[in-house]
């Protein structure tokens, strides 16, 4: 009964740290851009950063099959857009100031991060 419970609570210490406290390291943004796939149900990579002040275009690739993973959203830059299957689809990014943008499927399955500096 012992190991139960502690095999239990070491199941529910991953649970804890995959959903709330694990962050996926940040991938810089060069002048070549970046492309994020979407595959297997999430975005890789998940939380990239650019420089504040100048637009960026940013390139998706969609492998994943899933309905899900057809649209793109992006909340607080009012971006919406559809990704289609095994194309580059380019998504412009306006000049934005120094924040965090989450983005992320339509229903918030897939998601990311775009951290401005």
């Amino acid at each position: 009964m012992m190991i139960i419970n502690l095999i239990g609570l070491l199941l529910i210490g991953l649970i804890v740290w995959w959903f709330w406290l694990y962050k996926p390291k940040e991938t810089k943004v060069g002048e070549k851009g970046i492309i994020i796939t979407v595959e297997n149900g999430t975005y890789s990579p998940s939380r990239i950063t650019i420089a504040a002040g100048s637009p960026v275009d940013i390139k998706f690739l969609r492998k994943d099959q899933s309905p899900c993973s057809e649209t793109l959203l992006i909340p607080d830059l009012q971006i919406s857009d559809s990704l289609p299957q095994n194309t580059l689809k380019t998504i412009h990014l306006p000049a934005m100031k120094a924040g965090t943008y989450n983005f992320h499927c339509q229903m918030q399955m897939y998601r990311g991060q775009i951290i401005v500096q």
